[in-house]
């Protein structure tokens, strides 16, 4: 298993994953760390809520979950988020990490 550069807390519901988001990139991409939380680009610029819909959509996506079983815990207004994902476990959630950032 990969070593984690990241604070996940992982408990019976599922994940809590730190965050810290960039706003207003040209892509949709997970773009390495960042102070021990997993750096994302988006796209969406950080107005009337797009840019955390951005990140609810593309997790959904990845995990092939339904956009209902993730929500952003902490940090609406930061780019440091806190994003819970229901009923899903650490290992099963590295699986769906690119390799180069696991």
């Amino acid at each position: 298993m990969p070593e984690i550069r990241w604070r996940i807390v992982e408990s019976n519901s599922g994940l809590d994953v730190p965050l810290h988001v960039q706003p207003r990139a040209k892509r949709n991409q997970i773009a390495g760390y960042f102070n021990g939380a997993l750096k994302l680009k988006v796209s969406a610029p950080p107005v009337d809520d797009a840019a955390n819909r951005a990140v609810v959509e593309f997790f959904a996506a990845l995990l092939d979950l339904p956009k209902s079983r993730l929500c952003i815990l902490s940090g609406a207004k930061s780019r440091d988020k806190v994003l819970r994902i229901d009923a899903i476990s650490l290992v099963e959630f590295l699986k769906h990490i690119p390799e180069e950032t696991a």
